[in-house]
């Protein structure tokens, strides 16, 4: 029978879009080394909202980073994007390929259409492209201070997909009701929620005169049904939505089919 004592221990690799010295990456990271060994490669400045914009234009630099309180873990700052931090870890940083990629804890939610701009989102989605386990955590709380009791969650969530695995192609959303973690009320598998921005723009004025725009906004729910990101989390309850990197509308394909698309006008 094999040793298991000397078996690899799974290697996680830690993301977010908050920038590395984050409360939330802080508690992450810390969370994942009772799971296995632990790289962080994050952004070295805020790179929220960017989605999955990558650099293609300009050099991406990585220079290792003290990570507060625990020397176990293993630290890179990078000067890119959150998609550029897991495929810079991936392919050039890591001493081999990861079991796992988690990313967070985000500041405030990543719910509804809110996961087509998040950062957070789009560097788990970078993991599941290249073939990697890999969960977005979010903490529903824009002026979280606390992220210990969400670290705890994400840890147990977290062990579960090691145990079990996830199918090729998919990630996994998480949204974290700012909640003490007793008070939580159950994990719920949900669907998006359809939503959108009302949005703005402010327009000002530099000192030279010269105008410039400042986006602004309110966000609308348009979904009223059962079993969505923002109703669980509404309720107190930790939403995990499974989600697809084919973002394909499969259900319509025989319909667009029948469209005369070459008819002459």
């Amino acid at each position: 029978m094999p040793n298991k004592s000397a078996e690899k221990q799974p290697l996680i690799l830690v993301c977010n879009d908050d920038g590395i010295d984050a409360p939330g990456i802080q508690a992450l990271a810390h969370a994942m080394t009772d799971l296995g060994e632990v790289f962080v490669v994050a952004p070295v400045d805020e790179q929220s909202a960017v989605g999955h914009a990558i650099t293609v234009r300009d050099p991406v630099r990585a220079r290792p980073w003290p990570f507060t309180g625990s020397d176990k873990i293993k630290a890179f700052a990078v000067t890119g994007t959150p998609a550029d931090c897991a495929k810079l870890a991936v392919n050039q940083l890591l001493p081999r390929h990861p079991d796992l990629v988690v990313s967070g804890i985000n500041r405030g939610p990543n719910t509804a259409v809110n996961v087509i701009y998040s950062g957070t989102v789009s560097a788990a989605t970078e993991g599941a492209i290249l073939g990697i386990d890999a969960i977005a955590f979010s903490l529903c709380a824009w002026h979280a201070e606390e992220y210990d009791d969400a670290a705890r969650w994400a840890q147990q969530i977290a062990r579960a997909v090691l145990t079990g695995g996830l199918p090729p192609g998919i990630l996994l959303n998480v949204n974290l009701p700012d909640l003490p973690y007793i008070e939580v009320k159950g994990i719920e598998i949900t669907r998006q929620a359809r939503s959108r921005w009302e949005e703005s723009f402010v327009e000002r004025a530099d000192p030279q005169e010269q105008p410039y725009y400042w986006l602004s906004g309110r966000f609308i729910n348009l979904d009223d049904g059962e079993h969505t990101d923002l109703d669980a989390v509404e309720r107190g309850a930790i939403s995990i939505t499974p989600l697809r990197i084919d973002l394909t509308a499969h259900d319509l394909l025989d319909e667009f089919r029948q469209w005369e698309w070459d008819k002459p006008t």
